[in-house]
Parts: structure tokens; sequence; C-alpha cells
């Protein structure tokens, strides 16, 4: 996978309005800006992401994810 295909799958998946997504081809790092986030604590939104990818991580299309920064758009703007 390339980084655009990661940042696809989370504007689309999780309707993100920000997506940053870094990498190699097999780690990936990514600031992730969804209103799906709203109300949920860090550990919720992690596991958000993870569920929304987890046909291409257990497929092995996607290796490795590491959040690097899970916002709302409103935590966002305030940055």
């Amino acid at each position: 996978m390339t980084p655009e295909q990661v940042q696809t799958l989370l504007i689309t998946r999780l309707d993100a309005t920000v997506a940053e997504v870094k990498g190699d081809g097999h780690h990936f790092y990514a600031r992730v800006v969804s209103p799906r986030f709203e109300g949920l604590a860090l550990l919720a939104r992690h596991r958000l992401v993870k569920e929304a990818l987890k046909d291409v991580i257990d497929s092995g299309e996607l290796h490795a994810l590491s959040l690097e920064k899970t916002s709302t758009p409103a935590e966002w703007a305030a940055l």
C-alpha cells in the first residue's frame, strides 16, 4: 500500500476531513481528523480507526499503522 491509498481509506471510511499519512509501504504514521471522534476517548478513537481498516490489516495489505493524532474538527482547529 501507498500512503495515498491509506489516506483514501481513512477519508472514505471515517469521513475524515484531514488524513495525513506518511510511510514506506510497510509502516505508516497518520494524523486523522474526523467528526466521528466526537465524544470518544483516545483509545476508542484508535479502536474506531483500526476497525475501519480491519479488512486491509487482516489481509496483510496494511502491515502497521501508528496513529500520531486523532482529533475532532474542533480540536484540530484549536491547534
